[in-house]
């Protein structure tokens, strides 16, 4: 089986590892946009130097990835609004066909014959402990790396990175929340290869799971994965990565230790569904799907993202609290979004019981009754040693209860809020097929889950 693993491991470095003339292209593309960024750069008052960092830079990239970052680094002594208007004017110049994005302050990016460069200002602070922005520390990250890594390790953990991209757990994207290439790289260079990373991964994590190659000390995180970056003591590198991506990591691995195969290195959507499928589904499965559908907020995906996890997750506590019992939940969204939540229950009887406090608790035990006696409810009455009372259920039905203002009391992301004061629809049982136009792929992945 050893001998398994290493064979299909070396066919995916060779077919994942860059060629000369990629190499070469790449180069080239990389050193007009240092020129071109220095030449901007001379026609400011100010002083800068020009730094290429990400994977590109510290030879850690997969062959076919077409994205440059280089970085412009402004006197820390300068002021947040002149970096931001420097940083762009030398972006706009360097990149006359780029738009404007935005991290922690906005940046330009766009094309260079065929490749996507990010041209970001940032602060030339002399440790990353001093960085005014997240991405003061990305120069340090790259030359971290690069007194490090040598060709065998850079190619594990091009290997590592595919890998992450085929199981889902690759990108540090809000929508993503997996690893983001810096902490392959770091892992990689913890473990001394693929291999021993993937064995640990399968046997030895037990999360919290944590690493700290500089002996900084132990650090509160309260993270499942934690590896406390190597230039800044204060920060976890794995500070966004979810739970279940450590979990479909870990599995993974085994799997691959289990059976080596190229197959778990390419990555493989679900061919999608339509809305037949979708209605035999929700037969099979005698729940009752509901979904919120609503114009998806003008964000990026880093903004979206976090708030669509933080609807569903309200919604469904609210569900859940109201006796609905959910099954599953999920976010969909392109131009439109749909908080989809599958219902086991989704009628309650009209009433529903109310414990009131015991008794012999006087004072409050007495404003409980006054409270209900001449109510409609059924009781005041005894049982045990409190009062109980019967009262009207506010929503008997789940899709009622999505469609009343009572939606709009849950702890929804401020942008979906607001989304949803302007307008949208709930889908009920099997009218939440139509969605299949849209979101097939999303719904067969839903209804025919992987790890």
């Amino acid at each position: 089986m050893s001998e398994e693993f290493d064979a299909v491991v070396e066919r995916v470095r060779e077919r994942v590892t860059p060629d000369a003339g990629e190499r070469a292209k790449l180069e080239a593309v990389a050193d007009e946009v240092v020129r071109r960024a220095e030449a901007a750069i001379a026609d400011l008052d100010v002083d800068a130097a020009v730094v290429r960092v990400g994977s590109t830079a510290r030879g850690t990239w997969t062959a076919g990835d077409r994205d440059v970052d280089v970085f412009v680094c402004f006197s820390p002594d300068l002021d947040r609004e002149r970096l931001e208007r420097c940083g762009l004017d030398v972006g706009h110049t360097v990149l006359p066909e780029g738009h404007e994005e935005y991290a922690e302050h906005p940046y330009v990016k766009g094309p260079v014959d065929g490749y996507d460069v990010d041209l970001v200002p940032c602060y030339a602070v002399d440790d990353a402990t001093e960085a005014q922005s997240a991405v003061d520390r990305t120069p340090f990250h790259t030359r971290y790396v690069e007194e490090r890594i040598d060709d065998d390790l850079a190619a594990d953990v091009r290997v590592a990175k595919q890998f992450g991209k085929a199981i889902g757990v690759y990108g540090s994207n809000l929508k993503t929340r997996g690893f983001s290439g810096y902490l392959t790289e770091l892992l990689v260079l913890e473990y001394g290869g693929f291999r021993p990373l993937v064995e640990a991964a399968a046997d030895d994590w037990h999360p919290p799971v944590h690493f700290d190659p500089e002996d900084h000390g132990q650090q509160s995180f309260d993270d499942p994965l934690v590896f406390v970056d190597p230039t800044d003591p204060e920060r976890n590198v794995a500070a966004v990565v979810a739970s279940d991506a450590v979990a479909r990591f870990q599995h993974y691995a085994r799997e691959l230790l289990a059976d080596p195969r190229e197959s778990l290195f390419e990555p493989s959507d679900p061919d999608p569904i339509d809305a037949a499928a979708v209605r035999a589904a929700i037969d099979r499965r005698g729940t009752t799907p509901v979904a919120i559908c609503f114009d998806a907020p003008d964000l990026v995906d880093d903004q979206l993202w976090p708030q669509l996890y933080r609807s569903v997750d309200g919604v469904t506590s609210e569900l859940d609290r109201r006796g609905f019992d959910v099954l599953r939940a999920a976010a969909f969204a392109d131009e439109s979004a749909t908080l989809f939540v599958e219902l086991e229950v989704a009628e309650r009887p009209a009433v529903e019981r109310h414990d009131g406090p015991p008794v012999h608790v006087g004072e409050h035990a007495r404003g409980f009754y006054e409270k209900y006696a001449d109510t409609d409810a059924a009781g005041p009455f005894i049982d045990g040693d409190r009062y109980v009372v019967e009262r009207e259920r506010a929503h008997p039905s789940a899709p009622d209860l999505l469609r009343s203002d009572a939606l709009l009391d849950v702890a929804l992301g401020a942008h979906v809020e607001s989304a949803l004061e302007e307008g949208y629809e709930v889908l009920v049982g099997e009218n939440v097929a139509t969605l299949a136009e849209s979101f097939g792929v999303e719904l067969a992945r839903y209804f025919d889950p992987k790890p």
